[in-house]
């Protein structure tokens, strides 16, 4: 199983169960297994700036590479974590804050579900860097940890983010200025840099979403249910996208020209232009349940799937 793909130029990771991490540098063609210092399932791996990739999985594991791919080291895992964020609220608690007093009595009841002593039981389910060193790790019960040194250090940041319910966070995308985050329940976060803290965005929807695609002059948030809504002012608006599926979004790939491809979980591929909101349907080979997606090459799609890794051609279809 892969569960997550990652991709620059001919270069490929994937990722998946037991610390499965996977390597292509020629488009996906080929791949190697490359060791991981981790046997904790992996959910999540992105690019950063230069030849840095992250990724993320159970256990509050975050792994590092510097040679894009190639080699890798642990920078957290759920026994750093679980000290990190008791070191952090245990001083506030002590200084009279009662909200991290109900912060440390969060941890522990999280401890009591935990199949190992010492170590949160908790995964990370994305990740996010800027060129500038920021960076973001989310996931399970509103965990975030965020980054302002390339990963260096980090700070809790679960008390800077409109989520007092503590609704899984499922993905975090887009740039500096224009930084969302996607959860359970309809939650969709906005990093607003002059409050230092992420606010909620209403949308229309209620369920789940699972990622969101952040581009100039548009703003896409996708999810269950082949539920997709798009927003031309940052989530002031939003029109629904009409996807005629049933099948959950897994993933939203940039195909050039003010177009998009969405994958759903039961391998459907749908050309989307934004700007019309037509949704066309693309002839794809049959294929089993599909976890995630990225190009490869103009002409198809690399998709992460239950039972592996597969090369789709998308038949009369050109990404830019």
């Amino acid at each position: 199983m892969v569960s997550s793909l990652a991709r620059r130029g001919d270069r490929l990771v994937g990722v998946g169960p037991r610390g499965l991490v996977l390597l292509s540098v020629d488009g996906g063609g080929s791949w190697k297994q490359v060791p991981a210092p981790v046997s904790a399932d992996l959910v999540s791996v992105k690019f950063a700036a230069g030849d840095t990739v992250w990724a993320v999985g159970h256990d509050a594991v975050a792994l590092r590479s510097v040679d894009a791919g190639a080699t890798w080291e642990r920078v957290l895992d759920g026994r750093s974590v679980l000290k990190l964020l008791r070191s952090t609220y245990g001083s506030a608690a002590q200084a009279g804050d009662a909200r991290a007093k109900g912060m440390l009595d969060e941890f522990d009841r999280a401890m009591e579900q935990s199949a190992t002593p010492g170590v949160l039981p908790a995964p990370f389910l994305d990740v996010w860097f800027g060129a500038n060193g920021e960076g973001y790790l989310v996931g399970a019960f509103g965990l975030i940890l965020r980054t302002a040194d390339h990963g260096k250090t980090w700070a809790p940041w679960i008390e800077h983010v409109d989520n007092d319910s503590r609704f899984h966070l499922y993905g975090v995308s887009g740039t500096a200025e224009r930084l969302y985050v996607a959860g359970e329940q309809g939650l969709l976060l906005r990093l607003d840099r002059q409050q230092g803290r992420f606010v909620k965005v209403d949308t229309p929807y209620k369920g789940t979403y699972f990622g969101v695609d952040v581009q100039p002059g548009r703003l896409l948030a996708y999810g269950l249910r082949g539920n997709v809504y798009l927003s031309r002012n940052d989530g002031q608006q939003w029109d629904k996208v009409d996807t005629g599926i049933d099948a959950h979004i897994v993933a939203a790939v940039n195909a050039g020209d003010d177009r998009l491809l969405l994958v759903s979980q039961a391998g459907h591929v749908l050309a989307l232009k934004p700007g019309s909101l037509k949704v066309q349907p693309l002839q794809v080979p049959f294929t089993s349940e599909v976890l995630s997606a990225v190009a490869a090459g103009s002409k198809g799609l690399v998709f992460g799937q239950i039972n592996g890794i597969r090369v789709v051609e998308l038949m009369g279809y050109s990404l830019q």
